[in-house]
């Protein structure tokens, strides 16, 4: 049985450049060695969102490193879902190939508050969009939705579904809906990646209650994307982005 205690690649993390978070990419890769991790994914807020990245300055992920001490960095995004359609923030196309993992999330900042069939529609609709590989943070309840059809759409796409562990802190009533998403995984057989959604490096890595509710859960541990380096980036190879 996998020893639900560690992560070896932490899939969603911020840096100064997001506008609202704390620490270098220096310090976060730092970080992320002390605790025994492999990698990381880079995913600044898009540009919908205020003091964040604007629609071009990702072409420079290009000139990050593959390795900085001795973490793997992949680059990526969250990019904003901005309205029921499902649209995400624009970047520039010469940056597609610079996004090795792509999240699609909800902020009350970019998307207006509908009902929960629009706010379930426009994330099928994300999960639709060819530089989404995960949604984050689905189980926000602001934005209330059905996890069922959000979850079978991610199986058909073979996506996936972010436990952000910063949630239960910043975002209320987000275990519940949590809870139910990582049952509809489980059913469905639909992998998960477990986030810090670190905007400081003291968070990066570090994500006991989002694996404790997958525990209690009985979740599988081989739908746990990212327990391995070799599992995380198998998945993206497999998909192109690497």
């Amino acid at each position: 049985m996998y020893n639900y205690q560690h992560i070896e690649v932490d899939t969603h993390t911020h840096t100064v450049l997001s506008g609202h978070a704390w620490s270098t990419l220096n310090e976060n890769c730092i970080a992320a060695s002390s605790r025994g991790l492999k990698g990381l994914c880079l995913t600044e807020h898009g540009p919908a969102m205020d003091h964040s990245l604007n629609s071009f300055s990702s072409c420079s992920l290009g000139m990050i490193p593959e390795f900085v001490h001795g973490i793997r960095v992949f680059t990526g995004m969250e990019f904003n879902i901005t309205n029921f359609n499902g649209d995400i923030d624009h970047i520039e196309p010469v940056s597609h190939k610079h996004i090795h993992f792509g999240i699609a999330s909800m902020h009350d900042v970019c998307m207006p508050l509908g009902t929960k069939k629009q706010h379930t529609e426009a994330y099928i609709a994300a999960l639709n969009n060819p530089l989404v590989d995960i949604l984050g943070h689905p189980g926000y309840a602001y934005f209330p939705n059905d996890p069922e059809p959000i979850v079978l759409e991610a199986k058909r796409l073979d996506k996936l579904i972010e436990i952000n562990n910063n949630s239960f802190r910043a975002r209320k009533g987000s275990e519940k809906n949590c809870l139910r998403f990582i049952r509809y995984c489980k059913q469905y057989g639909v992998r998960v990646c477990v986030s810090s959604d670190a905007h400081f490096d003291s968070m990066v890595g570090v994500v006991p209650r989002a694996l404790k509710l997958l525990m209690d859960a009985d979740f599988p541990a081989e739908l746990i994307l990212n327990r391995t380096y070799d599992d995380f980036a198998g998945y993206l190879s497999d998909r192109g982005r690497i």
